[in-house]
């Protein structure tokens, strides 16, 4: 097993350092004496060439408008939905449908905005960018980019952190169900989640040696069908119940005070504290925009990527708020006041147990996909900040051929086996010291919002197409960029207070459910 230097990785995204393999297998070159080649000669090469590679000599794209969709899907509709007949409860029946479908509305149009920031200069022939990042920099440059990239990469971290606790919790739903179901209700079969947050991690650490984002479609592919699975199972459970009960449950201004709640008594203060957290969930239900320019860069040209990305965006934000309106106000119709953090692991739903299980089978499944198509960024943003600083260094740059039966070659490189299993240790312990699933879904949700959903696409945009000052156009966007600046500072408020109230009867490592 001999290394080999660490060339360009297949046409990772991201753009670690490496250089183009040889491309003689690409092109057909007939040697004449003297070595003189005919003009038809060379245009077969440049035909040939072009086959392979794309205008920026990386191998050809091939990412489509149903891989993209997908891609989105598995980023959007995650644990956040679970959470929205919370936030819908806390709001009421005026707010709360209002409040999503604006946060939809804000994502597609900043987020078609973003998608004409992949190409510098012009969206068509312009120089690719292949992250968030490198668009910031590209296009505003300046002390934004490193703002950028922290805001960025401490958000996927967290992302992590919370789809870590998210499938622990769902995991456990599947062995309370039947511990509830096997003692008929007895047993309030309370349990530690730190054994399912490892499990999870176990999983990750294997799942994150895939070494770019390209490679993980088909994960994304079937993560997107488990989004679907569970979410359709919320719903029809929320439809069950509302028929069960013969009346839709809830009240035009939200959960009122006085309501006893499991953490207690909802005070005036505390329905505002989480009237604020809600925003902060419904803000996290959308967020996909850090990762939509390393999607974008998946898409095969022609046509324009741009194009194709921006149906995709508008089919799969359609899709999700269709989803999100139904699974909330249905979750908030079947249980009014009480409706549960979590729509199914926070047992709203006893019965069928089975169909409970399988639900949430499927969004430990999703969750597995999803940590990944948020973490690849993350990842590559580090290896090829380490192939740049240690460019000579075995452990970092050199991969190793393993031979997998029924699967091909891996190529194993010792830095990332190191690198990715450390993160992904790392993410689990956290994610173990502070299992507060609505808390840690509010902070992500205010702290990405405004600056990476919001900011940087609208500034971006109006560097790209030269939008004067004080024109209505930049007056306008200015108008949503602040809006969302307060929204966002609002949301971060109210669910700190609730961090603040959790730590109260919180210890370390002993918290279970």
């Amino acid at each position: 097993m001999l290394p080999r230097s660490r060339t360009l990785p297949s046409r990772i995204h991201q753009g670690i350092i490496e250089e183009r393999h040889d491309v003689r297998p690409y092109v057909q070159v007939e040697v004449r004496p003297n070595n003189i080649q005919t003009e038809t000669q060379a245009m077969n090469i440049q035909s040939n060439y072009s086959k392979c590679f794309d205008d920026d000599g990386r191998l050809k794209r091939t990412g489509t408008f149903w891989t993209a969709t997908a891609h989105i899907i598995t980023a959007v509709i995650g644990s956040g939905v679970l959470s929205l007949a919370w936030a819908v409860a806390q709001l009421g029946w005026v707010a709360g449908p209002v409040v999503m479908f604006l946060f939809a509305v804000v994502n597609l149009y900043t987020s078609n905005l973003l998608t004409q920031c992949y190409r510098t200069g012009d969206s068509v022939n312009g120089h690719r960018n292949y992250t968030y990042m490198e668009a910031v920099k590209s296009i505003l440059g300046g002390k934004k980019v490193k703002l950028c990239g922290l805001i960025q990469y401490i958000n996927l971290f967290g992302v992590a952190i919370g789809y870590t606790i998210a499938a622990s919790v769902s995991m456990m739903a599947i062995k309370r169900s039947n511990c509830y179901h096997s003692s008929h209700g007895k047993d309030p079969c309370h349990m530690s989640s730190n054994g399912y947050m490892i499990t999870f991690g176990i999983a990750e650490v294997i799942f994150s040696q895939i070494p770019d984002f390209d490679q993980v479609w088909w994960l994304s592919i079937v993560a997107a069908i488990m989004s679907f699975t569970y979410s359709s199972v919320g719903l029809s459970l929320g439809v069950a119940k509302v028929a069960e009960n013969k009346t839709f449950k809830g009240s035009l201004m939200g959960i009122s005070i006085g309501t006893v709640t499991q953490a207690g008594t909802v005070t005036s203060t505390q329905k505002i504290w989480r009237s604020l957290q809600a925003l902060g969930a419904m803000a996290f239900a959308y967020s996909f925009s850090i990762i939509l320019i390393e999607i974008q860069d998946t898409i095969k040209f022609p046509p324009a990527e741009h194009k194709t990305m921006r149906k995709a965006t508008t089919l799969s934000i359609a899709v999700t708020t269709v989803f999100y309106l139904l699974c909330g106000c249905m979750g908030y119709a079947a249980f009014g006041d009480n409706a549960p953090g979590n729509l199914l692991t926070g047992f709203g739903f006893y019965n069928p147990y089975w169909l409970l299980d399988i639900a949430n089978l499927a969004i430990v499944i999703h969750l597995v996909g999803a940590y990944q198509v948020f973490s690849q960024p993350l990842f590559a943003f580090v290896e090829k900040w380490s192939v740049r600083k240690w460019p000579k260094s075995n452990f970092v740059t050199a991969e190793y051929d393993i031979p997998i039966p029924c699967f091909g070659v891996y190529q194993l490189n010792f830095f990332r086996l190191v690198w990715r299993t450390i993160f992904v240790l790392l993410t689990t312990l956290i994610a173990m010291l502070m299992p507060f699933f609505n808390d840690v879904v509010g902070i992500l949700g205010a702290f990405g919002f405004w600056p990476l959903t919001v900011y940087f696409p609208i500034d971006m945009y109006i560097s790209q197409k030269k939008i004067g000052r004080w024109t209505s156009r930049w007056i306008g966007l200015q108008l949503l960029s602040v809006s969302c600046l307060i929204i966002s500072l609002l949301a971060a408020v109210g669910s700190m207070a609730g961090v603040v109230l959790d730590l109260k009867t919180y210890k370390p490592f002993k918290t279970s459910y």
